[in-house]
């Protein structure tokens, strides 16, 4: 089969389309064969080297398919099944992979296969964060960061159906109206100046939860955001790594609290894994929140998706086509 696979860290160039082999699935496994794959800022993580995985590697954790083998043990799962997965195992850029039975989550007829493998990562990830994390209550006022990526364009919508006002974050004023349209009521180019500063006139003071992907360049502003004994949800780096701090300045700031959060952790148990997943199938059913699927790029064409996610110029879901 034809897969992507990388043999060095660093950054797009090193993704490679060749030929693999594909043994059979193992006991409890399941072979899919994918008809759509995620692209996810954590695979550039993986790539960069910046999350270490052990090389040569695939690359990608999420992906939508029909089960076409069974390893030994396997209940649950028929041949012709249309499944999803996400979170793993590594190597979800292939045109099939092997993966633990216990991990695949059947796919309602609601949802489609591309909108499967665009939604699970990043909605179930916006389902941790708005319910379980920090749960978002009807009436509080919020800050998401990247309100125009993948998971932002989720959460917005999420959150304003749980009753929040929503204030969100964009690094382009082209970005702007597309996350209004999709649950934010205000919506800040984080290049426009004092960022933090607006969001506490928005929010009358500061906000009792800050979601933060960005990393770096936004650590300290989101805890400027922040009421004392807020909460700050520290999920991602698109810009770089938060760097080493001195754990007072949340005392200073407020007795904030700090969390850094990964959806491997939420979903770990099965029950878990399938209480979220159908949470996210139930609001994309009803409408509640629409997938945005803005960009699609062949299989071979892996290290293009890579930087346009790099350029920061992509908006909403980004999904490979085998």
């Amino acid at each position: 089969m034809k897969a992507i696979r990388f043999e060095k860290t660093g950054g797009p160039d090193v993704l490679e389309y060749k030929d693999v082999d594909l043994a059979p699935p193992s006991r409890g496994q399941a072979r899919v064969k994918h008809t759509a794959i995620g692209v996810n800022f954590i695979d550039t993580y993986h790539r960069s080297g910046l999350y270490p995985v052990a090389l040569p590697s695939g690359l990608g954790m999420e992906a939508a398919g029909t089960v076409d083998a069974l390893g030994e043990g396997v209940t649950g799962l028929s041949i012709g099944d249309r499944v999803g997965y996400c979170g793993g195992p590594i190597g979800a850029y292939a045109e099939a992979a092997n993966v633990p039975a216990d991990r695949l989550i059947k796919l309602p007829a609601s949802v489609s296969d591309e909108v499967a493998a665009a939604a699970m990562l990043k909605g179930m990830t916006a389902q941790y964060l708005l319910k379980r994390t920090y749960p978002v209550k009807a009436g509080q006022t919020i800050l998401f960061h990247s309100a125009a990526g993948g998971v932002g364009l989720i959460a917005g919508q999420w959150a304003k159906h749980l009753g929040a006002t929503v204030i969100g974050t964009v690094g382009s004023d082209d970005k702007i109206a597309l996350a209004k349209s999709r649950g934010y009521d205000h919506v800040i180019n984080l290049r426009s100046g004092d960022w933090a500063g607006k969001v506490r006139e928005i929010a009358d003071g500061g906000v009792p939860v800050v979601y933060d992907s960005v990393g770096k360049d936004t650590w300290e502003g989101s805890l400027d955001c922040l009421k004392p004994r807020g909460m700050m949800v520290s999920f991602g780096n698109s810009s770089g790594a938060v760097p080493p701090f001195d754990p007072g300045i949340l005392s200073r700031k407020g007795s904030l609290y700090l969390t850094r959060p990964t959806l491997a952790h939420y979903v770990a148990l099965r029950t878990d894994l399938q209480d979220t997943a159908d949470d996210l199938f139930d609001v994309i059913a009803k409408g509640v929140v629409t997938i945005e699927i803005n960009q699609r790029f062949k299989l071979a064409d892996a290290r293009a998706a890579h930087e346009a996610l790099h350029s920061r110029q992509t908006t909403g879901a980004t999904i490979l086509m085998p």
